[in-house]
């Protein structure tokens, strides 16, 4: 009878199969969905799949949007599954992001700065209603060029750190002890432990679910957290990945990539062993995606509550709260296994259960 049972499962999961595939095809009347459709008319799809999926390919992440019909936390899935089975050829050198090609740099703390405001493409000017003038066929105005595509410009956030206002960059800060700043932990080969460096918190907030991250972002503004933040700079560009291989022994280029940075500002009033000042908060981000990096910016700033002498009491200050549960690739694998069959471990409970049940009713009738 195990055997009949087994067999009858593998035919059905070879049913579900077939059918899923059926399904993710849709009507065969209409012309399937082309990649690179995918990859140049939802970009924002496919940004969010290579951030949460660790892996920077837009036209894999753009086939795993279609093979997930569309289900994005099933498409990083995807791509981080596909990732762990890339070969590790070197490590690139620490990215400049003063030296990105600007397509989008804006200030809420400076209205007038060196470089200017570049708005850039942004809904954050548009009425959120449906157009359905484009749903039409109506074809936009074209875009203007902009005069600052590729050239490089200055972090705003040189200016406060000039008259010594924010804290020193810290770009060493949290590395774990012993280590050379151009040595970060790497989140992808050593198991998460706790307490968490800077540099491996970074690292898991970056590929961490932008849901969760926002929630997080947003209690810390609630009170949950006690932030007060200004965004600094928020610039989306292109920047160039450069690498050393040990056979030359000097740096080459090998590309650009779309990044998003935030530097956020926040108020300090000082503790025992810091002056007041303004202190960071950071996100960096694979493509263009500003809501994630600024919420990974807030919660990287509430999570150095401790290390700035503050109170840590609120859960986006918690360490293992933040980082365990912003991992939607394992977050899935936990709720998802629920559907998977359970029927031993519920049988015992069920039996466990009617014991109990039953000498309740034995004492009761006693």
């Amino acid at each position: 009878m195990a055997y009949v049972a087994v067999k009858g499962g593998e035919r059905a999961i070879d049913n579900a199969h077939a059918w899923l595939a059926e399904d993710r095809r849709g009507n065969p009347s209409i012309p399937p969905i082309d990649t690179a459709q995918i990859r140049e008319q939802l970009g924002r799809s496919v940004d969010r799949v290579m951030a949460e999926g660790s892996l920077y390919d837009e036209e894999l992440a753009a086939l795993a949007i279609r093979q997930a019909q569309g289900d994005l936390i099933e498409a990083a899935f995807l791509v981080r599954a596909y990732r762990t089975t890339l070969p590790r050829f070197t490590a690139s050198a620490p990215v400049d992001t003063a030296g990105m090609g600007i397509r989008r740099r804006i200030s809420a703390v400076f209205k007038d700065m060196p470089g200017g405001q570049i708005l850039g493409p942004t809904y954050d000017y548009t009425h959120r209603l449906i157009d359905f003038a484009e749903a039409a066929g109506f074809a936009p105005p074209p875009a203007p060029e902009m005069d600052s595509d590729g050239i490089a410009i200055g972090r705003i956030n040189d200016i406060l750190d000039s008259e010594g206002l924010i804290e020193a960059d810290g770009r060493a800060d949290g590395m774990a002890h012993g280590k050379a700043e151009s040595e970060p932990g790497d989140l992808t080969r050593t198991p998460l432990a706790f307490p968490a460096a800077r540099d491996i918190r970074l690292q898991s907030l970056a590929r961490g679910d932008e849901g969760f991250l926002l929630a997080m972002a947003y209690s810390t503004q609630r009170g949950w957290g006690g932030s007060h933040p200004f965004v600094g700079e928020i610039r989306v560009g292109e920047a160039s990945v450069d690498i050393t291989p040990p056979e030359l022994g000097f740096p080459i280029d090998i590309g650009d990539i779309t990044l998003t940075e935030c530097q956020m500002v926040n108020q300090f009033a000082g503790s025992k062993t810091q002056p007041p000042q303004f202190t960071r908060g950071y996100g960096l981000v694979f493509g263009h995606a500003e809501r994630k990096a600024m919420s990974m910016a807030l919660v990287d700033r509430a999570l150095r509550a401790e290390e700035l002498g503050e109170t840590a009491t609120a859960p986006a200050q918690n360490q293992e709260f933040v980082l365990y549960h912003c991992d939607n690739i394992e977050a899935t694998g936990f709720v998802e296994h629920l559907k998977l069959p359970h029927y031993v471990d519920f049988q015992s409970e069920l039996e466990t259960i009617r014991r109990m049940r039953a000498d309740a009713q034995k004492e009761y009738a006693a």
